[in-house]
């Protein structure tokens, strides 16, 4: 299997119900080449797959969106942060590109917004690939737990979540777990820290974390769903997440017991330190899967 030495890849916006949603979107050499659709996680955004887009872009149509409150994404005054909301446009811009299937890429937030997108059109998913992408309880570290556990009404609540927002909470969450930090690029936390510190956003973040429960909520549906539907899947997992821990991965394989499992020597963004293992394991999935 050969790949062009970099991919080329457009930076696009497109409108979905008053956001103005930034895309990234390789242009592989085939027309009818195969599409994955990668959602993104807290605090980051579209720019965390930059190197995996220029890897496979060449061969695959990789299309990574940033959400509402994240990255280069604009958002209208009084938008509503909640992952409902995330999903309704992410929903709208799946629908916006034309897209009717594809293999959906899951890691941390994105999770949450692309398994609420599989339950309202499972005719779209040809397969997932999901990486440090939490669906079941026993995923959740007590840190987790702890912090996904507050509510506005809680005392100090908001001031425990701002202090994730920092610059030092934000490269904590790339360099907690790592097997070998230099081969962390400090670009990633630094770029994601410019975005939070962008008027409005950490309040957008403060709104998510909030909403957090509703997701957990949804653990059992999304379990249904998956015994219900059992797409190929592939699961690439950090094992040193501090937030969603081994059992979240090895979880999956209770619904889906076909599931591939890699499991990495690394933290949160295992893409960070061990894409050169990851990659290939993504490109021979799409490879049997996406149809």
């Amino acid at each position: 299997m050969t790949f062009p030495l970099v991919a080329r890849t457009v930076h696009r916006h497109l409108e979905v119900d008053g956001v103005r949603v930034f895309y990234r979107e390789s242009l592989p050499d085939r027309p009818d080449a195969p599409v994955l659709l990668l959602l993104h996680g807290f605090p980051s955004a579209s720019h965390q797959f930059r190197r995996l887009i220029d890897v496979l872009g060449g061969r695959y149509r990789l299309i990574a969106p940033d959400f509402p409150g994240f990255g280069h994404t604009e958002t209208p005054e009084g938008f509503a942060y909640s992952f409902d909301r995330l999903a309704d446009i992410v929903e709208g811009f799946v629908v916006g590109l034309g897209l009717t299937r594809f293999v959906m890429y899951v890691f941390d937030y994105g999770a949450p917004v692309g398994f609420r997108l599989a339950t309202r059109h499972p005719e779209w998913i040809a397969g997932l690939i999901v990486q440090n992408g939490n669906a079941y309880v026993e995923g959740l570290s007590p840190l987790a737990r702890d912090l996904l556990g507050l509510r506005p009404e809680t005392e100090g609540a908001e001031e425990r979540i701002r202090e994730l927002l920092t610059l030092a909470g934000t490269r904590g969450q790339y360099e907690s777990g790592t097997g070998d930090p230099e081969l962390v690029s400090p670009d990633g936390w630094t770029l994601d820290q410019h975005f939070l510190d962008l008027p409005g956003r950490k309040e957008a973040q403060i709104a998510l974390t909030f909403d957090y429960h509703s997701n957990i909520e949804h653990y059992d549906a999304w379990q249904a769903w998956l015994r219900a539907h059992t797409p190929p899947t592939l699961i690439v997992w950090g094992t040193n997440d501090p937030f969603f821990p081994e059992p979240g991965a090895r979880a999956y394989l209770r619904d889906l017991p076909n599931a591939e499992l890699h499991l990495f020597d690394t933290g949160h963004f295992a893409l960070e330190e061990n894409l050169p293992e990851i990659a290939p394991l993504i490109a021979a999935f799409l490879d049997h899967t996406a149809t």
